[in-house]
């Protein structure tokens, strides 16, 4: 069994959304000075590194975190690798894209990958669902999607996919590191802290290769 980590690793260097806090890290007690211990506290947003959406993060009724079906962040999923060129996950992007008839959760390997390298700016210019695409995503039935950057819709309009994708209850599953991970089906464990009331929360996420793989709907 092999195990690759897709999670971005959360540094003073992680990129975040333009308006966000960056990260702080504030050693409260040193044992270089004299503590008995190493202790540090953390503050940053819920949407650092690689995290998982709820649909609270847009729709004020919808659920909260910890409401989130642990089900679907766990399980078979597909990568799927979008063509460079594809600057858009469109409808027809994701009708050519070979996702296998019954697969429930899918991550998207883009250009993005290349984005990471120019850490820590922020680049608008990362690829997203667009609103046709999210649409897409719904018919087929599709439970969780993720994709290689902070947001799964684009810059340009960030608001409507995550409406449309949320509102049909898929989870969102962000900033991943896909770099090193060839298309195919993977085992994923997603698992997102457990944060009352929030919208969304950190998640260290793994993909696991599967010895037999093959679409069995978990």
């Amino acid at each position: 069994m092999k195990i690759h980590d897709i999670s971005i690793p959360i540094s003073l260097e992680t990129p975040v959304w333009p308006g966000d806090e960056a990260l702080k890290l504030n050693r409260v007690a040193k044992m270089e000075e004299g503590a008995l211990y190493n202790m540090t506290e953390i503050a940053c947003g819920v949407h650092m590194g690689t995290h998982v959406d709820a649909p609270y993060h847009f729709l004020q009724e919808g659920s909260k975190i910890e409401k989130l079906d642990l089900n679907i962040l766990v399980g078979e999923v597909q990568v799927i690798e979008i063509p460079f060129e594809d600057g858009l996950i469109t409808s027809n992007v994701i009708r050519k894209a070979g996702i296998f008839p019954g697969m429930k959760r899918v991550l998207f390997k883009t250009s993005n990958q290349e984005r990471w390298k120019l850490a820590p700016k922020f680049q608008e210019d990362y690829v997203g669902v667009s609103i046709d695409g999210a649409e897409a995503l719904v018919k087929m039935g599709i439970k969780l999607v993720g994709i290689d950057y902070l947001s799964m819709a684009p810059f340009t309009d960030s608001v409507s996919p995550h409406k449309i994708l949320l509102g049909a209850g898929i989870i969102l599953l962000e900033s991943l590191y896909l770099n090193e991970i060839k298309p195919g089906v993977y085992f994923l464990c997603s698992l997102p802290m457990n944060l009352v009331g929030a919208e969304g929360a950190p998640s260290r996420s793994i993909l696991i290769e599967m010895d037999h793989p093959g679409v069995i709907n978990v």
